[in-house]
């Protein structure tokens, strides 16, 4: 790892690379020395910046949850048709394949959520706000016309959160039974029902 200039730049490059090893490797199997060498500095520099193992795991957590609403925002909120819309959504949600990190980085972070208040609350409120999105495109599509719902607002963005979250463990689980092409109809299929559109 180049050596940046700030220590602000210095810890960004160990989070990334904590990310890395943790995509790879766990959360189990963690050790200071997978980071140092993902980083290519000394388990000392690793320390340096931060002493306490938990809480550059802790960073990694939080930046993969902003990442991670930051990309499904942009494929979202930028599309005028709510139908195209709640497929996008429902698309960004979903991990590409088995190998998708971003997602595995999120399921491995968010075991830690029965053990650790801070790590549930950033998955609560990484619910919450994929809730929002959902609730948002819910709302336009129901002020269009092209959605009429058969239940509450909050309870189908939940569902549709929940549905992902659930299919997309799957696919990162390697179970030959669900893969991306599956899951998403399955969740458009549920997302068709719900809000009474044929176009889904």
């Amino acid at each position: 790892m180049a050596r940046p200039k700030n220590q602000g730049a210095r810890r960004e490059a160990l989070i990334e690379a904590a990310g890395r090893a943790i995509s790879e490797r766990g959360i189990a199997a963690l050790r200071i020395k997978d980071i140092a060498a993902e980083a290519g500095v000394s388990a000392g520099s690793v320390l340096y910046y931060y002493p306490e193992l938990d809480d550059l795991v802790f960073e990694v957590h939080s930046g993969a949850v902003e990442r991670f609403l930051a990309r499904r925002h942009a494929v979202t909120d930028g599309l005028p048709d709510p139908v195209e819309r709640l497929r996008a959504a429902a698309s960004s949600g979903l991990p590409a394949d088995a190998d998708d990190a971003g997602h595995r980085l999120l399921y491995e972070l968010h075991g830690l959520a029965d053990r650790s208040t801070a790590h549930a609350a950033l998955m609560g409120s990484l619910f919450a706000r994929e809730t929002a999105l959902y609730a948002t495109v819910l709302e336009l599509g129901v002020a269009a016309g092209d959605f009429s719902l058969t239940e509450p607002v909050a309870d189908v963005a939940r569902n549709l959160v929940t549905l992902e979250d659930g299919y997309g463990l799957h696919i990162v689980s390697r179970n030959a039974a669900v893969d991306r092409a599956t899951a998403l109809r399955l969740l458009l299929g549920y997302a068709r029902s719900a809000t009474g559109c044929p176009r889904l």
